[in-house]
């Protein structure tokens, strides 16, 4: 499982422009089954997304797809996390571990 975080930059006031792109980008990750979670950062603002079901390398690839990215209006932190214990209604993604 994965945390990946985009954190805006001083680009951001691009972002509309790129927008649309970015949102068929997330469309195209929960259609794919690999985004679980997408929301914004409170207060300061970029993005949060949960991702399972694939390697690191296959996220690295995903995340450098996204518009926001690819134009420098965001820049990503991926971290890698392996659920050791997880409340029941979120046990397929320890399950997902082994």
């Amino acid at each position: 499982m994965y945390i990946i975080t985009l954190t805006l930059t001083e680009q951001k006031s691009k972002a509309p422009d790129f927008m649309a792109a970015h949102n068929a980008w997330i469309a195209q990750g929960f259609e794919d089954g690999v985004f679980l979670l997408v929301g914004g950062l409170k207060p300061q603002g970029g993005g949060a997304i949960l991702a399972n079901g694939t390697d690191i390398s296959s996220i690295e690839k995903r995340v450098a797809e996204d518009p926001f990215v690819a134009a420098g209006i965001a820049v990503p932190q991926i971290q890698e996390v392996a659920p050791a214990r997880t409340d029941p209604r979120l046990s397929f993604l320890s399950d997902a571990a082994s």
